[in-house]
């Protein structure tokens, strides 16, 4: 296993410094119709309503903290783990995001449970905001650096393939069930 730097300390504080600032109400408007928006979109994944309401909430959440469009987070974590929040790889990673457990150590305290959503969700957004950053705003190779294939597409193209099948504003929701509505 080879070496990794040193998070920087800007990352590092991330995790802990971002704290919700005051809403305005035409952000809670566009956060409630996102929310109806993607719901019906996650429920192939997750049947249970409150579950899946829940989980928008805390992905919306989270990406917007970190400046990230939730629908991108979206499709990370349905390539990633397919909204399974106990998922473990092979290689070891954890969660929704599949979140490698150094990162604990690089930005965290041992005592984070990267399988509880909220965590790995954190977790999951601050490393990919820090990654586009590197990146300078690249998108494909930001997400080839998150999954740990730089210099390869195949992971990015798997993500933005799903954003734009599943995520996207622009795609067509599932019609809803009788006994979903």
């Amino acid at each position: 296993m080879r070496a990794l730097p040193e998070a920087p300390a800007s990352l590092r504080g991330t995790l802990d410094s971002i704290r919700g600032a005051p809403v305005a109400p035409a952000e809670i408007w566009a956060a409630r119709q996102w929310l109806n928006d993607m719901e019906p979109r996650l429920a192939r994944y997750l049947p249970d309503p409150a579950r899946r309401r829940d989980l928008l909430g805390r992905i919306h959440h989270e990406a917007r903290l970190a400046g990230l469009a939730p629908e991108l987070v979206l499709a990370v974590i349905q390539v990633e783990s397919a909204f399974q929040a106990e998922a473990v790889s092979s290689a070891g990673a954890v969660g929704l995001m599949q979140i490698m457990p150094f990162w604990i150590r690089e930005l965290g305290l041992p005592a984070d449970d990267l399988k509880d959503p909220r965590r790995n969700l954190r977790y999951g957004c601050t490393i990919l905001a820090h990654y586009l950053a590197v990146e300078d705003g690249d998108l494909t190779r930001a997400l080839a650096r998150y999954n740990g294939s730089l210099g390869k597409t195949w992971y990015p193209e798997r993500v933005m393939r799903a954003l734009a099948r599943h995520w996207s504003p622009a795609s067509p929701a599932p019609l809803r069930t009788t006994a979903e509505r």
